[in-house]
């Protein structure tokens, strides 16, 4: 580790290489990592300051929703609460993996993460380091891209740019991420499924795993 960064092998990361981070959540801060699609921005969803500390270095109105990661399905459940039997078949099908889920806001959350809309957008990403980064915490984390608002997101460490530097900022740099799409967005809790946003996987995917 050099300052607030850390290097960390993307194939192999363990909870434990990753202490630092999590220390650096704990006490409020915010944590650069690398996911499946691009990097993203952590904080402690449970601590408002933390997440309105994310808004702020990002640049963004903090009335718009902060998308959340966890470690696994089970993970998703202790935070959010059981799945329905579609958002379960979607889960099965899809995590790990660029899909996220629009999911009530639990009681416990701050409304500093979902904005006053009582909801929130969560996934398990196909990437080590973020697992492995929300196992080692012990909570899901927030999943926000790494860049100010109207710059493009960064899909290596490099193209960070002054939020590397930002001393409200740990880096883990684990490599070049896939870049490309971001997680499709669907909402299951009505009547019929509604693709929220296009993303990585493709909505006929998404149809045909709730109907196979």
């Amino acid at each position: 580790m050099t300052g607030r960064r850390v290097v960390v092998d993307a194939q192999s990361c363990r909870a434990e290489d990753l202490t630092p981070a999590t220390e650096w959540l704990a006490a409020g801060g915010v944590v650069a990592f690398p996911t499946d699609t691009v990097y993203g921005l952590a904080c402690n969803v449970r601590d408002g300051a933390a997440v309105r500390r994310v808004f702020d270095v990002k640049g963004r109105s903090a009335r718009a929703a902060l998308p959340l990661v966890a470690a696994s399905t089970a993970q998703v459940i202790a935070a959010t609460g059981a799945l329905s039997s579609r958002e379960a078949q979607l889960a099965r099908a899809f995590w790990p993996g660029p899909l996220s889920i629009v999911r009530d806001a639990p009681a416990w959350m701050p409304v500093e993460v979902h904005g006053g809309h009582r909801t929130v957008a969560i996934r398990v990403p196909d990437h080590a380091v973020a697992r492995s980064l929300a196992e080692a915490f012990g909570g899901v984390i927030a999943a926000t891209s790494a860049n100010r608002s109207g710059e493009p997101p960064a899909s290596r460490v490099e193209e960070l740019g002054a939020l590397a530097d930002d001393p409200r900022v740990f880096v883990i740099d684990g490599g070049a991420t896939s870049g490309g799409a971001p997680s499709t967005l669907v909402d299951v809790r009505g009547a019929q499924p509604v693709c929220l946003r296009d993303g990585a996987i493709a909505w006929s995917c998404v149809l045909e795993s709730l109907h196979p």
